[in-house]
């Protein structure tokens, strides 16, 4: 097939990709539908690492009037199109905020003078002799520029710098820039994750809502992050924005790989387009059309090798955040969800879990973030959703033993030990589990169930993992169903007070007498688990049915 194109793994800036020949998988007509949606301010709403740097750089090259891009979109779809000729015609303000991260209100202040820097330092060689620095424009830009500059500046002074940006480049060029800020959220989850948050809320409504409500100097605005903006809390200033969410069709093409993409992907790399792909990286639903992640795709195109790609590292704190405080009724629905069904939830895509941590803006977060995909709306408040493929099923185990204290490789050390019918060294896992992990969770009866039930997750594929489902005369705590003929079924029954003897033995009886195992074929290996706190006691019986 010849020499391979490199794949852009790592590489999210459009211009340098082009440049240097990288595989390009064509996304350019999302320019033509923003062009023709003439959105004054546009938030796209997408997991991390779905291609929205990318996509903003690309948006970039082709607008900005200081430069020459008919190199780089040469072949592409946008120039065969009636909107080819706008191509460097509109002067463009872009910052990135992926990097905006810090311990403390002076850390991240700090790291968003840098982001700002660049741009500033840009426009400032290009008006440098040719602006007439009496002008109001001018005077606001060069303060805000110094204060950017000035290590010593606090944030309080820098609610401005966007507006005053856009103001003094409409006043140079007489056209109304276009200001692109990417992963604009970053800060704010920041904040949030090191505890500032409350200090930088107003900060965060100044500067975004001063650039971009009601300002006669922008021309059109397009921002994108995880979280979607609100209408309340620190963003009651920006609240003309059109948001498209993951459930929006405007858009949903461009952000991750249509199947068609992926198959021509791979097949370019000598791999196959197969159900094991399907499976690993596929499910993501926006706007109604199937997605696959792309950088797993693009890692496995590179590395041939079928393995866990995707963390979500940037949103990953919040989401962990989320989980451990969560109720029994988010659990209860979880449990469905780990066994691969599908489920209606109530969710909100509005309000961001950092301003209103409900159970809704909680589903609203995991489908934001990428941990859930929403099939379809069944109402303007309700939504079937799933976890979308393998990959983020195992990232949903990681998640879970960490918010539970359980160290990952003991979990399946222990999982492999109960597949092997080592049922001692299996207990004795399980012990050491119990111990560790029961000082992050309640002692119920639910929270070993929830804690089991997160273990299990890895067994997808090998196993038909189910909970609290009707079986026999009851209802199985946990079942696990092989797909395999040569391996064992599992049922496990909880049970929850101090004489772990007794309640062992009627765990155990329990499964028996109610027949749990109807409906399974083969071997059957029945297990009864009492739990008091840190302690706990087995007993199990195998059965041929």
């Amino acid at each position: 097939m010849g020499v391979k194109r490199i794949l852009p793994i790592g590489n999210d800036d459009f211009r340098k990709l082009r440049e240097n020949g990288s595989y390009y998988v064509d996304k350019t007509l999302m320019i033509k539908d923003f062009i023709e949606m003439k959105d004054e301010v546009a938030l796209i709403a997408r997991p991390r690492r779905f291609g929205k740097t990318l996509n903003m750089t690309m948006l970039k090259e082709f607008f900005d009037i200081e430069t020459e891009s008919r190199d780089i979109f040469d072949g592409l779809a946008i120039m065969d199109t009636e909107y080819a000729d706008q191509i460097n015609s509109r002067p463009v303000i872009y910052f990135t905020f992926k990097n905006s991260k810090g311990t403390s209100v002076e850390e991240l202040t700090a790291q968003l003078k840098l982001a700002m820097q660049e741009q500033y330092g840009y426009y400032e060689e290009k008006f440098r002799d040719k602006l007439n620095k009496n002008s109001f424009s001018a005077k606001k830009f060069y303060e805000s520029y110094d204060l950017l500059m000035d290590q010593k500046s606090t944030h309080i002074y820098l609610s401005s710098v966007l507006l005053d940006l856009t103001r003094v480049v409409y006043d140079f060029y007489h056209i109304r820039p276009i200001l692109l800020i990417d992963e604009y959220d970053q800060p704010i989850m920041s904040s949030y994750e090191y505890g500032y948050h409350d200090q930088l809320g107003p900060f965060f409504a100044n500067l975004y809502g001063s650039a971009m409500k009601g300002n006669s100097a922008l021309g059109q605005a397009l921002i994108t992050g995880v979280q979607r903006v609100a209408k309340e809390s620190i963003f009651s200033q920006f609240n003309n924005a059109r948001v498209y969410t993951v459930m929006h069709k405007q858009y949903a093409s461009y952000f991750g790989l249509t199947a068609p993409e992926t198959e021509k992907l791979l097949t370019d790399y000598d791999l196959v387009l197969d159900e094991n792909v399907q499976i690993k990286y596929y499910g993501y639903r926006f706007g109604g059309i199937e997605i696959y992640n792309p950088w797993s795709v693009l890692n496995y195109a590179d590395i041939g090798s079928l393995d866990n790609y995707w963390i979500n590292t940037s949103s990953n704190f919040l989401v962990k955040q989320a989980l451990r405080t969560a109720d029994k009724r988010f659990w209860d629905d979880f449990d469905k969800l780990a066994s691969g069904k599908e489920i209606s939830v109530w969710l909100t895509l509005e309000t961001s879990y950092i301003e209103r941590d409900s159970n809704y803006s909680l589903w609203g977060l995991l489908v934001n973030s990428g941990y859930l995909t929403a099939l379809k709306r069944i109402d303007s408040n309700t939504a079937v959703v799933k976890i979308p493929n393998d990959e983020v099923m195992s990232e949903f185990q990681v998640l879970i033993a960490e918010i539970s204290g359980v160290d990952g490789l003991d979990l399946q050390q222990m999982l492999s030990c109960l597949i092997n019918k080592d049922m001692k060294r299996f207990f004795e896992l399980y012990q050491d589990i119990v111990i560790s992990c029961t000082s992050y969770m309640d002692a119920k009866e639910n929270a070993y169930h929830m804690l089991f039930l997160g273990m299990c997750i890895a067994l997808r594929g090998a196993y038909k993992v189910t909970s609290n489902i009707e079986a026999g005369y009851g209802r199985s705590d946990i079942t696990l169903e092989a797909l395999m003929n040569a391996r064992s079924h599992v049922i496990i029954e909880f049970k929850q007070g101090e004489d772990l003897e007794r309640l062992k033995e009627e765990a155990l009886e329990q499964i028996i007498e109610n027949q749990y195992y109807t409906g399974l074929k083969g071997e059957v290996i029945c297990i009864g688990l009492a739990h008091d706190k840190k302690r706990c006691s087995m007993v199990h019986k195998t059965l041929q049915i």
